[in-house]
């Protein structure tokens, strides 16, 4: 009979779907400032005895803003009576409803938020979890996307959500060194699914150019190409994005800088002094724009590139050196085969 009791007791302490629908109506979108029930965004909601399961529709996948939807979700729903658990699952809108939420915001350009209105398009990952690490060199050849590779695929190996973006838009070559076999494809919401290799998501122009055609953009091009890739990527709920950054400190350092601010700087020099003598420039220049110099890796120890460069450019940006790698063949032969040297 106590057992009975107890079902009939949580039962009646359960909540309606009406009490749930009315403290979710204050809940705002953080980037539209409506209420999430007027925006049509609460698509479901289910009470299983003291549980209750919660719907949302984003206006894009991929939305940075999705944690921050989930607490203020979460923190509306639990506070009411005979309620214990509260689970926030998310869908995606149709382009058709995305443009009736257009139309009912009065035409604004801030409605295609979460990745496509203004403020989002500044500051992607802003409001996730994952950290951006921009992995940077003064100069061509010092084995840069050799080491994003690696550590990406490292990373992934140690079981965390890693994606790397090939902002070498004019040399990349992120796409043969993972040996990604799959091209990117479309959802239904428009959004690019991108490609996974050695447990690693990629974007890169590679997949948008023909083989052996050069790429021949301006600044404006470029900074609209890096956007797209942050904002209409499928990326996920990622703990790590690394950017594996062009030589220097061009259009495009200077877009990555202003649309991803919260990025850490990794400065990749070879031993030789020239080399570490121009990455100073590269890692000045992410100081100019408020990103903080993490680290310093030299690649190429104990060549024919000499020695102390990395040391030398770790004391010139008070910035630690992290590792020291050997120029070993084998190294190179697996990025030409597309099998980076942490998983052969």
């Amino acid at each position: 009979m106590d057992e009975i009791s107890e079902v009939v007791d949580s039962r009646s302490m359960a909540p309606t779907k009406e009490a749930v629908i009315e403290v979710l109506r204050p809940v705002q979108d953080p980037e539209l400032h409506r209420s999430i029930v007027d925006l049509e965004m609460v698509r479901e909601v289910e009470i299983d005895g003291q549980s209750v399961r919660v719907l949302i529709a984003l206006t894009v996948a991929g939305c940075p803003l999705k944690a921050e939807i989930t607490e203020r979700v979460t923190n509306a729903v639990m506070p009411l009576e005979g309620v214990k658990k509260v689970e926030v699952e998310m869908t995606v809108m149709t382009p058709e409803e995305l443009q009736g939420i257009r139309q009912k915001m009065g035409g604004s350009t801030g409605v295609a938020a979460h990745g496509h209105g203004t403020a989002a398009r500044e500051m992607p990952f802003a409001k996730s979890r994952t950290r951006v690490l921009a992995i940077t060199s003064g100069k061509g050849g010092v084995g840069k996307s050799t080491v994003t590779v690696n550590l990406a695929v490292a990373l992934a190996a140690q079981g965390h959500d890693v994606g790397i973006i090939d902002a070498d838009v004019y040399g990349f070559s992120i796409p043969q060194m993972l040996g990604v076999e799959d091209e990117p494809e479309i959802d239904s919401g428009g959004m690019v699914i991108p490609p996974v290799a050695h447990g690693v998501t990629c974007i890169s122009i590679g997949f948008f150019v023909e083989d052996e055609k050069p790429v021949m953009w301006r600044g404006p091009m470029l900074h609209k190409a890096l956007e797209q890739f942050l904002v209409d990527v499928k990326w996920g709920d990622l703990e790590f994005l690394l950017i594996d950054m062009p030589p220097g400190t061009g259009d495009v350092a200077l877009s990555i800088a202003k649309q991803l601010p919260q990025a850490e700087t990794y400065v990749v020099t070879t031993p030789q002094n020239a080399a570490q003598r121009v990455a100073r420039r590269s890692g000045a220049m992410a100081r100019e724009v408020g990103s903080p110099v993490a680290g310093i890796i030299e690649n190429m120890t104990g060549s024919v590139f000499g020695e102390g460069g990395g040391a030398e450019l770790a004391a010139s940006l008070n910035a630690p050196l992290l590792a020291q790698l050997p120029l070993v063949s084998a190294l190179r032969e697996a990025g030409d085969k597309g099998l980076p040297v942490v998983v052969s």
